[in-house]
């Protein structure tokens, strides 16, 4: 016979799951054929700012970014060489899939630092952390970080083909802090609607929007253009935060953007990796575990947050994804409707790339 306790207990899992029902997934990793890419030390290309060849993706790929184009993903990664005084440069390149787990690499990275406005910003740390999103004339919008070994600031290039970019610099260019200096950004997640197999970037209320940072707060940013964006802000000109960590939970030590933030019924769905802390965080997840939840904020007002996940839907659990780079890592940073699935890509202990799916709703 049922207890009392039984009976509520099943109530109120019953209610939860449909109280979250805005939840995109379940997902499952395709481990049979994870990690789908990996380093490779052949690949060579010649650094116009090092002035020599470098095996350019011989150390670790991962930051995966991924669109469908022609009836093919493509994967827009970072990989890393093992030269300079940072041991490994960050490079983007391509890959493809007529299938979501066999890919086919491009030979020379399509973005990376040169001798251009950017290289004060990009040597020699580089170009990491791709975003791409599509705007409905059919071009290609791609947030990144440049690193210069000392800070990471969020960056905006576009393209018509995923193969010549033109960089724009700073995002966060034109906006005013504390007298003028660029402070620390990263991880720039553009909302979007899904138009069949494209994430379209999206306007709401006459402004694109993006959500960005990687630290114990979310934070939030419109643009006019997709290019140049402004930090929502409180009256004293700090950043306002739309989101925060969590005592007892995998996400205390920092809140960090996923793929593009996806518009649906129940409203914009912003998946995003979550850092544990061993000590103020989950006690069942190792120190510094980055592990993925999910985020819902309103669709009338994008900086207000109605709901996230009760736990992380992702964590590492595999061998590559617990040892590489850094240790205890699945980090997610793309999401394609492809052939009736959403397909997560993810890096593995930034070293690996890896692909979890889910049907589509």
């Amino acid at each position: 016979m049922k207890t009392i306790f039984s009976v509520l207990l099943g109530l109120f899992l019953s209610l939860s799951a449909v109280a979250q029902s805005w939840l995109i997934g379940p997902f499952k990793k395709h481990n049979a054929a994870n990690p789908v890419l990996t380093a490779l030390a052949t690949s060579t290309f010649d650094c116009p700012v090092r002035g020599e060849t470098v095996n350019w993706e011989e150390k670790d790929v991962f930051n995966p970014a991924a669109v469908v184009r022609n009836g093919k993903i493509y994967l827009i990664y970072r990989a890393e060489d093992k030269v300079g005084k940072y041991n490994g440069t960050s490079r983007i390149g391509i890959a493809t899939s007529a299938d979501g787990l066999h890919f086919k690499r491009m030979p020379k990275p399509v973005f990376y630092p040169e001798n251009d406005f950017m290289k004060k910003y990009e040597w020699e740390g580089g170009a990491e952390d791709p975003r791409v999103v599509e705007t409905a004339d059919g071009q290609y919008v791609m947030t990144y970080t440049s690193y210069d070994g000392e800070k990471a600031r969020l960056c905006v290039a576009t393209s018509s083909d995923l193969l010549s970019w033109k960089k724009y610099g700073l995002a966060f260019g034109n906006y005013i802090k504390g007298g003028g200096e660029d402070f620390w950004s990263k991880s720039g997640s553009v909302v979007c609607r899904r138009v069949g197999d494209k994430l379209i970037a999206t306007q709401i209320n006459g402004k694109y929007w993006m959500y960005w940072g990687d630290k114990q707060q979310l934070f939030v940013a419109v643009s006019d253009d997709l290019i140049h964006w402004y930090p929502f802000t409180m009256p004293d000109k700090n950043l306002k935060a739309v989101a925060e960590f969590r005592p007892g939970h995998f996400d205390y030590r920092v809140l960090e953007p996923g793929p593009p933030a996806l518009i649906t019924p129940e409203g914009i769905v912003l998946i995003y990796n979550g850092m544990n802390d061993g000590k103020n965080g989950d006690p069942n997840l190792p120190d510094g575990t980055y592990a993925a939840g999910q985020f819902l904020f309103n669709l009338d007002e994008p900086d207000r947050l109605q709901d996230r996940s009760e736990s992380y839907f992702m964590k590492p659990d595999q061998p590559y994804e617990l040892v590489g780079q850094v240790n205890n890592v699945t980090f997610v940073e793309s999401m394609v409707p492809y052939k009736g699935r959403w397909w997560l890509f993810y890096g593995t202990a930034d070293s690996k790339i890896a692909v979890a799916s889910a049907p589509l709703k």
